[in-house]
């Protein structure tokens, strides 16, 4: 009984320390959110997580394992609009988009609040300003109307700026619309600048 009880155990124990992660995780996650990372201390995170800061050290090493930890999470709310299907209407493109915002837009911009304090934040950031890029002319490129090469990149900066973070917030938390005013802005931006064949 003994031998059959231990990986029983061991998983268990396993499922606790992952549970813990998530904990520990997500208390800083929502300390950012108020928070510059340079304020945040790890024992005020060790106990918004109900844990020792020894703990904290030991399962991440510190902030930047912590932080690390967070742009994972911000990372995984992209996947439903990185992967949808390239044969759907713009308009489920532009809402995926905006859910995406609504999920992890207000700690992404505190990240790129503090980009030039933290050298930790500028590879992931940039990163993911490439992707952004990259998402726009996988499901934009192919329509442009702009025949030159000039014509298709200042078409491309223009739908960037349109599907922007900083543009969700502009619209969404600065002037406080509603999401599906929101989704009803943007797409509408991303409709002209798709008709738009001048230089």
């Amino acid at each position: 009984m003994g031998t059959s009880a231990r990986p029983y155990r061991q998983t268990a124990r396993a499922a606790a320390t992952q549970q813990l992660r998530q904990r520990i995780v997500l208390a800083f996650h929502d300390l950012l959110m108020s928070r510059w990372m340079d304020e945040i201390t790890l024992d005020e995170v060790a106990t918004s997580a109900g844990t020792t800061r020894q703990t904290v050290i030991r399962l991440f090493g510190g902030k930047e394992g912590l932080l690390e930890a967070v742009i994972e999470i911000v990372w995984s709310k992209a996947l439903p609009r990185l992967t949808l299907p390239h044969n759907v209407p713009r308009q489920t493109i532009v809402k995926s988009l905006i859910e995406h915002y609504e999920a992890a837009g207000d700690i992404t911009v505190r990240l790129l609040a503090q980009e030039e304090r933290h050298p930790a934040l500028r590879p992931p950031l940039e990163r993911g300003r490439r992707g952004h890029r990259a998402w726009v002319e996988d499901r934009f490129g192919a329509s442009l109307s702009g025949t030159s090469h000039r014509e298709r990149q200042r078409q491309i900066a223009r739908l960037i700026v349109a599907t922007d973070v900083y543009t969700w917030k502009l619209l969404r938390r600065d002037l406080g619309n509603s999401k599906d005013e929101v989704r009803a802005l943007v797409a509408g931006l991303i409709d002209s600048i798709m008709r738009d064949d001048t230089a």
